[in-house]
């Protein structure tokens, strides 16, 4: 294991950071792919003056690294280790500077734990983790948290829940019909604006995925299975946050209007849901980066 490190002045507080190299915690048939389990991670802890016992480890998601999209992870851990939490954020296998092939959320589980067990092992005061996950690194978050007596809360943006069946019904109430009451759609079509032919198709087959059956559904759909048998699972504080205007977020929501089982886990007590009103799937703003940093800082304070 490396590490080097710089510093950085926020806020009249001193953040250090250091740059750690460490290995995946593989186990089984993973630990014999050839070599896969000895690859080495890089991962970016931020430390405040006097790290605390509670940390926060970031996951990402998707074709992500360590830095985020518009720099978010890279600010985010900043902010809250300005604040007093020691922050780690990293590059699961195959992603940014870390080794190995490349693997989706549900192989992220053996990377999470090294990942974790790198963090104990360089902030001695650590006694307990937050896992913080976008997208696809939230529902990876979320699925290895009940697994690990380590992780005593999840902060959860966006969860990937997504689903053929899914996404159609998303797509149908949050893009068609609300289309239906514009008058800009009305002005266009009128003017022959619009390939009223290819519209309609589209808008057929949409509404034929929404009708794709349970069991189907459950086969093709392996995130929101997995998740809610985590989340249902997971004894810990949850923290949620939604964009206010992603097709995901409004997949989550459709999960809770339409399975008891769903609603009665995000009603359970440890939960906080929150939203930011206008916000794209990343956040993509200063403002609205800013306003997930607070809601963060803000509910790591209160629990």
């Amino acid at each position: 294991m490396k590490r080097d490190s710089t510093q950085q002045h926020l806020a009249g507080q001193t953040v250090r950071e250091l740059a750690l190299r460490f290995r995946s915690v593989a186990e089984g048939t993973d630990a014999g792919e050839d070599g896969e389990a000895q690859a080495r991670m890089v991962g970016i802890l931020s430390l405040p003056a006097a790290p605390g016992p509670r940390g926060v480890l970031i996951v990402t998601g998707g074709p992500q690294y360590r830095v985020g999209s518009h720099r978010q992870f890279v600010l985010l851990a900043r902010a809250l280790a300005a604040q007093g939490w020691p922050v780690l954020r990293f590059d699961l296998r195959g992603m940014g500077d870390s080794e190995g092939g490349a693997r989706d959320y549900r192989a992220a589980g053996p990377d999470i734990a090294g990942a974790l067990a790198q963090f104990f092992d360089a902030v001695p005061s650590l006694r307990e983790v937050a896992l913080w996950g976008l997208c696809d690194g939230a529902t990876a978050a979320a699925c290895h948290a009940p697994s690990d007596p380590r992780v005593n809360a999840l902060v959860l943006l966006n969860p990937w829940v997504r689903s053929s069946a899914g996404l159609a019904r998303a797509t149908l109430r949050h893009y068609y019909l609300p289309r239906l009451l514009q008058g800009a759609f009305w002005r266009k079509l009128t003017k022959g604006g619009l390939q009223l032919g290819a519209s309609l198709a589209s808008l057929r087959q949409v509404a034929a995925a929404t009708q794709v059956p349970a069991q189907a559904a459950q086969q093709n759909d392996a995130p929101a299975p997995a998740l809610l048998r985590a989340l249902t699972q997971f004894q810990g504080k949850v923290l949620l946050i939604l964009s206010g205007d992603d097709l995901g977020a409004r997949e989550w929501q459709a999960l809770l209007d339409g399975d008891a089982a769903w609603r009665a886990v995000a009603a359970r007590a440890p939960w906080t849901q929150a939203q930011v009103d206008g916000a794209n799937h990343t956040f993509a703003s200063a403002a609205w980066r800013g306003e997930v940093e607070q809601l963060c800082a803000r509910w790591l304070q209160s629990c």
